[in-house]
């Protein structure tokens, strides 16, 4: 089927109003056709059988009025467009530092703060699928998970094996930054970013948090960081001789230090006290954190009238043919 995406001479096509009014013209035309020979009686046909040319010679003028519309249609000149985009992605690089310390595992979000924060990261990386993004864990101390890779897939998969416990527990906040530092200090993308949530105070590690913002901003990375637990006290989960039991904990979020390694960086500190807040947190930065992309299209106009007007030549050659070969008039 031709594909028409454009009319060079769409004014053409009013003249298809014609059409109907030749119908017209040739119903009145062979309603009133009189006798071109005269006999003195009709006896001398009453056995004779209607011939299938007394019907099929009206599909002469319906040859002719298909043939002058295909020209009509083919005088508008139909044209289809292909279109090519170039498409250039700058992408960002993005490292995802999540604290995996035991406190990660207070129930003030469902169904733990280690759980939320890996399930709306993967939600936000999921959104991304233009950006390479790494994941680095820290405790007590802190090592790469996965690095800068654009397979999404993978990094889910990981997120799934993540859990508290992993390595000596602490919170190492400076060991953290600074693992993701050294991950994205080499990287040539348009924008390099870590998200950092924790939920504690640093309080081990080699690394001093502030000299690891201060490493960020020297190589242009950008740090935004969450600090994740609700206000006052949380409950955590502490083993008992009678089971698990419940104790309220009181919630310690150094978020002094989280504001400087934001500020110091060009970043944004947040602050999240549950699942729907930390959401709002994520979306927020997936607002602020954009991959550039820049589309060139290239539009190409193709004619399209040739067969059209080739169709309308074979119906009039067809017509002249049947008229003057098969439905020929007595001179």
């Amino acid at each position: 089927m031709m594909n028409i995406d454009n009319w060079a001479n769409p004014e053409y096509l009013y003249l298809l109003l014609v059409i109907p009014l030749l119908i017209v013209w040739y119903w009145f035309k062979n309603s009133t056709v009189s006798a071109d020979l005269r006999f003195s009686g009709l006896q001398v046909f009453n056995d004779m059988k209607t011939s299938p040319k007394t019907w099929l010679i009206h599909s002469l003028f319906a040859l002719r009025m298909l043939a002058v519309a295909l020209l009509v249609v083919a005088l508008a000149r139909p044209q289809s467009i292909s279109t090519k985009q170039n498409v250039n992605i700058e992408g960002i690089d993005i490292v995802m530092t999540i604290d995996v310390s035991g406190s990660m595992l207070a129930r003030d979000f469902k169904p733990d703060r280690l759980e939320a924060a890996k399930e709306v990261a993967a939600e936000f990386i999921a959104r991304r699928p233009n950006d390479r993004v790494g994941l680095v864990i820290f405790s007590g101390e802190a090592f790469t998970q996965v690095p800068l890779t654009t397979d999404h897939t993978m990094i889910s998969n990981i997120f799934v094996e993540v859990q508290s416990g992993m390595i000596e527990d602490g919170t190492a906040i400076g060991d953290g930054l600074a693992t993701s530092v050294s991950r994205l200090k080499d990287s040539d993308a348009i924008s390099k970013v870590i998200i950092l949530i924790t939920d504690g105070v640093n309080n081990s590690g080699s690394v001093d948090p502030v000299s690891a913002a201060e490493m960020a901003h020297m190589f242009g990375i950008r740090v935004y960081t969450i600090g994740i637990g609700s206000m006052g006290t949380a409950p955590y989960p502490v083993q008992t001789p009678y089971g698990i039991q419940m104790q309220q904990m009181e919630v310690q979020i150094d978020e002094e230090l989280l504001q400087n390694i934001a500020s110091m960086t060009g970043g944004k500190y947040f602050r999240a006290d549950n699942n729907k807040k930390l959401k709002q947190i994520y979306n927020e930065i997936d607002n602020l954190e954009k991959s550039k992309i820049d589309v060139q299209e290239f539009r190409k106009k193709h004619e399209s009238f040739l067969p059209l007007a080739l169709l309308a030549l074979a119906l009039f050659s067809l017509e002249i043919i049947l008229r003057y070969l098969v439905f020929r008039k007595f001179p």
